[in-house]
């Protein structure tokens, strides 16, 4: 009767602490679906980085230059300027009026293009679109057609390795030259350097089209002319992220669109790399590989996959999931959709996501931070633990509840329990403590643990044998020692009935009754550290679990000391004395519960 309540308001505040740690939940069932992830398929602009682009090396005429050299010999800027009016027209930010002013939105890596040129260029250059050849990962690259004043002129931007193919001429320091062997290799080992860097590398390319132009396969011979490497630097609370998911068993992997140089850089930085010879899976070679192959692959401890498209990421996810693993996707794309909704936990980016992504996701990062990823984990683990908190308290008291029965059938004595109080146990002065176990805070070293089997069930033999064996045991001891150590008191002799309202009966059942209850209190507490210490765990943080222990007493008054308590009951009032009797044996299961985990402790040391 409590397990639907409780599991309910377990996960119903973990998704409120969740959306507090910036990670929103959509589908309920994914809190526990998170706390048994293994592996993450990350993004990383965006999640691993701070998505806060600057333009730092720009390669233009053979020579590697910042900005500001190019701010510095204006004649660069007069040399190329089509490359200029390239990155400050070729994309797809919009203008809107925010706060009372004009503000640019759109990709943060087109705002700092954008914000380059117009600083090294010192003038606002406008030409009107007229046509475009829109991104796609498969394309990987933009063209867009402008009116400009020496004519309609294309300008393309992307990966160099989908640009090259295009390009049959290049900008020099001294004019548009045939583009040979020599100076592709040139900008091939300027892109390595500056990715090597961890700089996101674009390739920027122009030609001029005649009029009336037709767009149908105009993207080529095209003229190549500057290589931009924009930073982008990691999220300074990734790292920590990181060596987190290592100490929880859980498996990282890089999955972007960007120069495995640039990826590897990165990954070497927030620690997601440590190995000398990771494995670097771009999307060519993944395209050549067999599900057999790519499974092997996935067994490698650092791996990165980049210029992978969406349909690749969705590739990735089935074979791991194939390899028995509970697989967590980021995405923010459209063409993510796909692979969120395979994935076990779909996570979509808040501030950078479409729509589309979000809707496919099981869950929202607010601030797209990976770390925030690693709190919903976090709290995902604390929901399974807290259910089998509660399950472990609620399922002791069945032993105290049950021995009373046995006791009479078998023994016959007069019946130590009514009905009536086990239902003032069951739904009464258990239920609300038994809440308060399912809305438990994370355990200072939830993330310390690998993830839990994919086959381990929630209720299994180590719960229900301490449950029913140890705990429940020391209750049901308690409760008969105090009904028969208040009829011995009384005179009563073995083979005798009493009446039931006879009140050395009720006061013998009230003992056996109230025996329940102090022992459920102190068991609460066993049940809210099962891996630790109870001396060494905070005591009074969960302000439910002490309104429940509140609830009990003042119910365990109510109906051992008032005359409708009594009555609606079948109890009588208790002597002190026997109160300092029941003290002792949850003094008892404390000492006897502390002994067992200090052996289990010792075993798993010993290991």
């Amino acid at each position: 009767e409590g397990l639907l309540p409780t599991v309910t308001l377990s996960l119903a505040m973990a998704t409120q602490r969740m959306a507090k740690r910036n990670a929103l939940i959509r589908h309920l069932p994914a809190v526990e679906t998170l706390g048994c992830a293994t592996v993450i398929c990350t993004d990383k602009t965006g999640t691993l980085t701070e998505n806060r682009m600057a333009v730092s090396t720009v390669y233009l005429g053979g020579t590697m230059v910042t900005p500001l050299d190019i701010q510095r010999q204006p004649e660069l800027v007069r040399t190329h300027r089509r490359f200029f009016e390239d990155a400050l027209l070729c994309h797809n930010l919009k203008e809107a009026h925010v706060a009372g002013h004009w503000q640019v939105l759109g990709d943060p890596m087109e705002i700092a293009l954008v914000h380059m040129a117009k600083t090294c260029l010192g003038e606002t250059t406008s030409y009107p679109k007229i046509n475009e050849i829109p991104f796609d990962t498969d394309r990987k690259r933009l063209s867009t057609v402008h009116q400009a004043p020496q004519g309609i002129a294309l300008y393309c931007k992307g990966a160099l390795e989908m640009l090259l193919p295009l390009c049959s001429q290049v900008q020099t320091a001294t004019g548009v030259v045939p583009f040979t062997a020599e100076l592709r290799q040139d900008f091939v080992t300027a892109q390595e350097t500056m990715a090597s860097k961890g700089l996101r590398v674009l390739a920027f390319a122009w030609k001029s089209l005649e009029e009336p132009h037709n767009l149908q396969g105009q993207e080529r011979d095209l003229i190549l002319c500057s290589l931009v490497g924009l930073e982008d630097p990691p999220r300074p609370e990734v790292p920590k992220a990181i060596q987190q998911c290592r100490s929880a068993g859980i498996k990282v992997i890089m999955v972007t669109g960007d120069h495995p140089h640039t990826a590897l850089a990165i990954g070497r930085q927030i620690g997601q790399i440590q190995s000398d010879n990771p494995v670097v899976i771009t999307g060519d070679k993944l395209r050549k590989l067999s599900e057999t192959q790519l499974r092997l692959v996935l067994d490698a401890p650092d791996i990165i996959f980049a210029r992978v498209g969406a349909d690749q990421k969705m590739r990735i996810v089935a074979a791991l999931q194939k390899k028995q693993h509970i697989v967590a996707v980021t995405g923010d794309g459209v063409n993510d959709a796909p692979a969120l909704k395979l994935a076990d936990i779909g996570i979509a980016m808040g501030i950078s996501g479409t729509d589309v992504a979000k809707e496919a996701a099981d869950m929202v990062l607010l601030d797209d931070n990976f770390s925030s990823i690693i709190a919903a984990i976090e709290e995902g683990r604390a929901v399974y633990a807290n259910i089998r908190k509660f399950l472990a308290y609620i399922l002791t008291s069945n032993i105290p509840e049950i021995v009373p029965y046995l006791a009479f059938a078998l023994l016959k004595i007069p019946l130590p329990l009514t009905i009536i109080q086990i239902l003032a146990v069951d739904l009464g002065t258990d239920m609300l403590p038994a809440l308060g176990l399912g809305v438990e805070k994370p355990e200072s070293d939830s993330m310390d643990k690998p993830p839990r089997p994919r086959q381990e069930r929630l209720l299994d033999w180590s719960l229900l044998g301490r449950a029913y064996l140890f705990l429940g045991l020391m209750e049901a001891v308690a409760a008969m020692s105090a009904y028969f150590i208040v009829l011995h008191t009384g005179g009563w002799q073995w083979g005798d009935m009493l009446a039931s309202n006879a009140n050395l009966y009720l006061e013998a059942t009230t003992a056996c009754f109230s025996a329940i209850i102090v022992t459920q209190i102190m068991n609460v507490f066993l049940c809210k550290t099962p891996g630790r210490s109870l001396f060494s765990a905070p005591l009074l943080d969960n302000h439910l679990i002490l309104w429940g222990i509140a609830l009990e007493i003042t119910l365990l008054v109510l109906i051992d000391y008032t005359q409708w308590g009594n009555l609606v009951f079948g109890t009588a009032p208790l002597a002190p004395e026997i109160w300092l009797m029941i003290l002792p044996f949850a003094l008892g299961m404390l000492l006897l519960e502390e002994l067992r985990k200090f052996i289990v402790a010792e075993n798993c040391r010993k290991r």
